[in-house]
């Protein structure tokens, strides 16, 4: 019987998972199986682009896994099983359940209310893409002089709130910061956000701790009631609550607790990768949820199980970060060089060129999805009769993020 792998999401993480292990593997040894609720790969980092008007570019994941021999099911996952290695799903035509014997978990994150009374109410999310259309078509309804508040200032809504003030530069956009504007970036990084904030006329509300969303209006801790025709919510992401069903290993915020291969402390044929995952960088710190972490955390998921299936050397060359990518608009960018473990150096790139850069990263990233195979050998290794069996006893993070 071939060994079977079933891969759970299609976002960056699990789409270069599944590529990646059918280039690794042989098609008569395994079979790889793809579930994702979309038959399309979804970029991401582009939804704020998706809710101000741009059209993106449709990737079906017919055409990019072509002639791999990775198979799509397009289903909702509904349950998982680690015990009895079992996935329910829920599909057009109906529900099923499929068996594995290793297991890629890479359901990734959605938006996060933390609670805050009316967020999941009056707020719009741009988490995916059905968020990103219906902000995309409340926009579009706005008259000249209202209200938009973007809550939340971490680098999705550094984003949002630019790219709105700049596609809607006829309304009143106002982003909302618990802290300073900026803060963990270095003096020049926040200068040059200042600046193009500046230029943009959004209003910058530092300190503010909001407490409820109503309908027409932000509150904040102390008191303020700021007007908000529109609430855009971008106070970061939980996890999919799926695996804090299961029996497997969690941290406090219900990622699956990794090892170094990305392969689960408690269950051994269960793998999680992407935001998913509790996996631990440089400095022992933990990967924050992005695609820079997500995709590296693929390869090197992808890598350890084709090397303990065929009984290879599993790569070790450990994730590090090199910068973080903003985009200001269409033709503005921030790029901040980090150290290894995501800190702040002095050395940025802005203006026109750092626009050009993030737009470079996700182009690459994307076709990184497609070309999950790049660089890989042609010959596919053959899987050790008898089941798989671990090559080395202890093992690094393969690759390093761009």
């Amino acid at each position: 019987m071939p060994h079977r792998i079933i891969v759970l999401g299609a976002g960056y993480a699990g789409a270069v998972a599944a590529g990646r292990l059918a280039k690794r593997l042989r098609r008569d040894d395994v079979t790889i199986t793809l579930v994702n609720a979309e038959p399309d790969f979804v970029e991401r980092v582009r939804m704020h682009e998706l809710a101000t008007g741009r059209n993106l570019r449709p990737r079906p994941f017919s055409e990019m896994f072509a002639g791999t021999g990775v198979e799509l099911r397009c289903a909702t996952v509904t349950g998982v099983d680690v015990d009895r290695k079992t996935v329910a799903v829920a599909g057009a035509n109906g529900t099923d359940e499929l068996g594995y014997d290793t297991l890629v978990y890479a359901l990734g994150s959605h938006w996060h209310t933390h609670g805050v009374p009316g967020a999941a109410a009056h707020a719009f999310e741009i988490a995916g893409r059905p968020g990103a259309l219906r902000l995309r078509e409340r926009l579009a309804r706005l008259d000249a002089g209202q209200t938009v508040a973007v809550v939340g200032a971490g680098l999705t809504g550094l984003e949002a709130a630019s790219e709105i003030a700049e596609t809607r530069p006829d309304l009143d956009v106002t982003l909302i910061a618990r802290g300073e504007l900026g803060d963990w970036l270095s003096p020049k990084g926040r200068g040059h956000l200042r600046t193009v904030f500046g230029k943009l006329r959004i209003t910058v509300r530092e300190q503010a701790a909001v407490t409820a969303v109503e309908a027409g209006r932000v509150v904040t801790a102390d008191g303020a009631a700021i007007p908000a025709a529109v609430t855009v919510w971008t106070t970061g992401f939980q996890v999919h609550p799926i695996a804090q069903e299961t029996t497997l290993e969690l941290n406090g915020t219900g990622q699956i607790v990794v090892d170094r291969t990305m392969r689960s402390v408690s269950h051994p044929d269960v793998y999680a990768v992407g935001d998913a995952a509790m996996a631990m960088g440089p400095g022992n710190k933990p990967l924050r949820m992005s695609c820079a972490s997500g995709v590296p955390t693929a390869w090197q998921a992808a890598d350890a199980i084709a090397a303990r299936l065929t009984g290879a050397k599993i790569p070790h060359t450990p994730i590090r970060y090199v910068n973080q990518c903003i985009s200001l608009g269409r033709s503005n960018g921030l790029i901040q060089y980090v150290s290894a473990d995501d800190r702040a150096v002095p050395t940025v790139l802005t203006g026109r060129l750092a626009a050009l850069y993030k737009e470079l990263v996700c182009k690459g990233a994307a076709w990184g999805v497609a070309h999950p195979t790049l660089g890989l050998p042609a010959r596919r290794r053959r899987v050790l009769s008898g089941g798989s069996r671990d090559a080395a006893a202890t093992a690094g993070v393969s690759q390093q993020t761009l």
